[in-house]
């Protein structure tokens, strides 16, 4: 698949690290019979076949800090590229692999979480699209409203401003912007978007932002976006209609997702 220019691709990179905190194995937890990471995958497989059609040739990769999660996505047929695990986020991760592989440098990596297995094909490919449409576009992300007034609270749902020219301004696990002079039970909702962890990036940007030391921000936040913010890299913000279901970060996450899925939702197997 090309981008806006002529001589470059769109390849999608899934960062997988075995060694999480909250949920040891993290990509290898099985959701309704499956691996996370596999799922993951075929989602995103499935939406770059219909964007692309027969001749879809949009690479999707995944890349992994650990042997183990290799020998499970070996044996789902799934590609895989074994980087270094002492990298410091899934964007240094990512920049591995678009390096190893001698991407061109205005090729379009697209990152998608791999945390995230009920990501809607329409979301991807809408992304996608958009960025293609740019073809002076940097990096890119999504972002949707926020309609639960308890989200502006929860550190766990990033929000984020954007600037007039439709860049992002700022993210924070705070509640930004911060209504002053209004009561907190009337924040209004509208004038808030929570962030969506997926990212495109040129590739000689995410090389450049791989190869900068973690800021200030990125430190205090736990964000690796700002990294971008503080280096003044602008990022375009797609508005996307509604938030998909929130992704795997604790084990009330694994039942919630797995109950889904058992139910007999297909589109998401």
């Amino acid at each position: 698949m090309t981008s806006g220019n002529d001589c470059s691709r769109v390849h999608v990179v899934i960062p997988a690290r075995y060694g999480s905190t909250r949920l040891p194995a993290k990509p290898l937890i099985e959701l309704a019979g499956v691996p996370m990471i596999v799922r993951v995958y075929r989602r995103v497989r499935a939406a770059l076949d219909a964007l692309d059609g027969e001749n879809g040739q949009t690479d999707v990769i995944v890349a992994i800090d650990d042997n183990r999660i290799a020998a499970v996505l070996d044996a789902y047929n799934v590609p895989a590229l074994l980087t270094d695990p002492e990298h410091r986020s899934g964007t240094d991760r990512s920049a591995e692999v678009a390096e190893r592989l001698g991407w061109h440098a205005d090729d379009l990596v697209v990152n998608v979480q791999g945390d995230e297995p009920l990501l809607p094909c329409a979301l991807l490919t809408g992304f996608i699209a958009f960025c293609n449409a740019d073809p002076q576009l940097r990096m890119a992300t999504v972002a949707a409203s926020v309609t639960d007034p308890a989200h502006l609270h929860d550190p766990n749902i990033v929000k984020l401003v954007v600037n007039a020219a439709g860049d992002a301004a700022l993210f924070s696990r705070s509640p930004i912007p911060f209504c002053r002079d209004v009561p907190l039970h009337q924040w209004p909702l509208p004038a808030f978007l929570r962030h969506i962890g997926i990212y495109a990036y040129r590739r000689s940007v995410i090389g450049a932002l791989a190869r900068e030391p973690l800021c200030q921000l990125e430190q205090w936040e736990k964000l690796e976006q700002l990294r971008a913010i503080w280096l003044g890299i602008p990022i375009k913000v797609m508005t996307w209609p509604e938030a998909p279901p929130h992704g795997v970060d604790t084990w009330d996450d694994v039942k919630r997702v797995s109950d889904f899925l058992i139910a007999g939702n297909g589109a998401y197997s």
